[in-house]
This record gives C-alpha cells, structure tokens and sequence, in this order.
C-alpha cells in the first residue's frame, strides 16, 4: 500500500465523532475518504466537518471504489452484517466492540477476514495504552512475585433512557458494552487459557437488558480473576494484581484522556510507591496501529478478540444456569 489508508466511517456515532474521526485526520497514514448515514444530513454535517465525502446509506459507501478500509461504529447488533459486507467488497475493517453479538458469527469473520487476506480489528483501544505493558513488565520482573489474583471494574453513570445500549434488540447491555474492558483485561494479563466459573447478571428496575453483573474466572494455573461492570453506578475504571509478594492497583485504567499522567502502584513489605508514566493518546494509538496492520498484512490480537467473544458467551450462559436475570 503507497500513500495514506483511505477510511469509510459508516455511521455518525458519538464514539466516531468525538473521538475516531479526530484520530483518523490527524493520523498521517490514514486519510477520511467518506461518512456514510441513512441520515442525509447527518452525513453532510460531518462531512463537512472533517473534509470528506457524505454517502447517503451503508450500502452506497461499500459501492465507492476509493476506499480501503471501513470503521463501523454502528450498534452492535449491526456489527455482523456490515462487518461480513464489507469484507466481501475487499475492505479492511476497524468494528467497536464487541466485534458481534455471537461467538460463532465473531469466529466466522475473523476466517473470512483471514481467507481475503484482510485485517478485521476490534476496537479495543485501552490495549494499546503503554500503561499495561509497563505492568505486564513489573510482573515478568518478579515485583509482586508469583502472582495469585486479577480483580478489575469498569462502571460508569446511568445513561439517557433512549440509550441504544438499553435497547437488547440492538446488542445492549452492561456486560458487552462495560464489562468488555475488565473481561479484556483479564485476558491481556492471564492470558488465553482464562475460563469462567460462574457469573450473576442483574437488571436494573424497568430495563430490558442487565445493567451490572460480576464473573469469577480463573486460569489452569488457579490465578482467579474477578470482575464487576455495571452502567447504573459511580464511576469506576481500576485494575488490581496481587502476588505472593506485593500488588500492584491502577486506576482510570481503560478510558483515560491523553493528558492523564498513568500511576502504578506497587505495594511491597508495607509500602507503596508510585510510578508514573508519561500521557498517552491510547485513541491515536489504536488508530495508528490498525493502519500499521493493514500496511503489515497482519491483523492483531485476533486470538484475544476471538477468546472475548467465547469468554462473552461463557459469562451469558453462566449467568443464565444460576437463574434467570432478575429486576431488582
């Protein structure tokens, strides 16, 4: 591939306004060819914005010929039909997660995506944060010693009542739209062996979808993990890992600004000393590592999305065995 990798957004979200679109026209290997609504206006109004063409429909913007890849920030319920479109009309693709609603559907498109010879990346931005390979660094370095456990919670506030994540016909709910980031994780550090032992899903009183929920996972070595998510709470984004000696806690883990200065705690014999990092733009980051992908020919962390997913359904059908998801 010469010259910058041209982008089709499909779809006007609020993730693709205030945060991927900015990050796609500053990057120097990506440039904005299209926006694309079923909203004629919505297209043009962003279009505008960001110095590319308005497409009106879906479909139209996998018709133009000079786009290279395609961002999908639509509803998750959405994910798997324009995912699998646009990897037929030989497009890489950037999706938000989760990259479906079903494990089999998550595990075909990654085999087509394969087959074609695409890249198909999940947007899973806190990944690519240097924050947690400076932590996976303290814990292959022996500073908590053989480590025993992983707890991790991502809360946020309630949302407005037309919400689409409270929608279950469009893919809502907490765990895959909060608990994605604690689930992720966990896998980022006990790796892809993570099984879970059981879960609880609660909903919230008049939702139709569970607005928090809590899993126990654990790996063949008998690390556990534990994790907590809900969309009806205080805000919350943290991480912990503890081992035979010491811990080391993160907060505002998976959703920081690019002026957050990152703070690791590590607590050893008593005592606790900070390490602080420098800022980090994990949006720019994501974004300049789906073009590296595409001009590398390798798709990353495929077996981690894949994993996600089988994890994701895991933790439904877990839930679901204890008892129904119960409006309290």
């Amino acid at each position: 591939m010469t010259g910058p990798l041209r982008v089709g957004v499909m779809g006007c979200a609020g993730i693709a306004v205030r945060r991927m679109l900015p990050a796609f026209a500053a990057c120097p290997d990506i440039e904005i060819a299209a926006v694309a609504s079923r909203d004629p206006a919505k297209a043009r109004q962003v279009a505008e914005q960001f110095g590319c063409r308005p497409v009106h429909g879906y479909g139209e913007l996998l018709e133009l010929d000079d786009i290279q890849a395609v961002y999908i920030p639509l509803p998750a319920a959405l994910h798997a039909e324009w995912t699998e479109a646009a990897l037929d009309s030989g497009r890489h693709v950037l999706a938000e997660k989760p990259l479906t609603t079903d494990r089999h559907l998550t595990g075909g498109l990654l085999e087509l995506a394969a087959a074609r010879g695409l890249v198909l990346m999940e947007n899973v931005m806190f990944v690519h944060h240097p924050l947690h390979a400076a932590v996976r660094r303290l814990i292959s370095d022996g500073a908590i010693g053989e480590l025993r456990s992983f707890h991790a919670s991502f809360t946020i506030p309630p949302l407005p009542d037309d919400d689409i994540r409270y929608d279950p016909a469009l893919g809502g709910g907490a765990l895959a739209d909060v608990g994605v980031y604690p689930l992720r994780a966990a896998l980022h550090f006990l790796g892809l062996e993570l099984d879970v032992v059981g879960a609880r899903l609660v909903r919230g009183a008049g939702r139709r979808v569970e607005t928090s929920g809590a899993a126990l996972l654990s790996t063949p070595g008998a690390v556990t993990a534990q994790i907590t998510f809900g969309m009806e709470h205080a805000y919350r984004s943290s991480y912990e890992l503890w081992g035979s000696e010491g811990g080391i806690t993160v907060d505002r883990a998976f959703t920081p600004p690019a002026d957050h200065v990152p703070v690791i705690g590590l607590h050893r014999d008593g005592k606790t000393e900070e390490i602080r990092l420098e800022p980090h733009d994990q949006v720019a980051a994501t974004v300049a590592a789906f073009a590296a992908a595409v001009r590398a020919g390798t798709p990353p962390d495929s077996l981690a999305t894949l994993r996600q997913a089988e994890l994701l359904d895991e933790t439904y059908r877990s839930a679901s065995r204890a008892e129904p998801v119960r409006t309290g």
